[in-house]
């Protein structure tokens, strides 16, 4: 084959050049830079919802004790809450009860490792839940 056969011979191939293909890696790279961390942040708050349900048992329970005690407990072992189901937030603290309403917390393990979901129940105002450390 003569110079002139053979580059006929390659310019007739089909296929992606190196180039292409660098570039198709490159944006994926970006957009897995991008979405990876968003998707993180998400996991938590869906996994932090454990935490607010833990919460909402709590105030169950605290409500059953005001209707017997006419006063909010801070003993966290009166409400006999049973967290053997909890993946994410297994403990929880009352840090202030009164007849007036309560303070109640819990801290997040594992990928909840640092979000913390507070819920102030007052009898006037009712339940207000915050989340704090995404």
């Amino acid at each position: 084959m003569d110079a002139k056969g053979m580059g006929s011979l390659i310019s007739g191939t089909k296929g992606f050049t190196l180039i292409e293909l660098l570039m198709v890696v490159i944006i994926v790279g970006l957009l897995a830079a991008i979405a990876i961390p968003i998707y993180r942040v998400n996991i938590k708050k869906v996994a932090s919802s454990e935490g607010a349900a833990l919460l909402g048992t709590i105030l169950t329970a605290q409500k059953v004790h005001y209707s017997e005690h006419n006063i909010y407990t801070s003993d966290e072992n009166v409400l006999m809450i049973d967290l053997a189901g909890n993946k994410y937030f297994r403990d929880f603290e009352i840090t202030h009860a009164d007849a007036d309403g309560f303070t109640a917390k819990t801290s997040g393990t594992s990928i909840c490792d640092g979000i913390e979901v507070t819920m102030v129940y007052t009898n006037i105002a009712g339940a207000t839940i915050s989340y704090s450390g995404f």
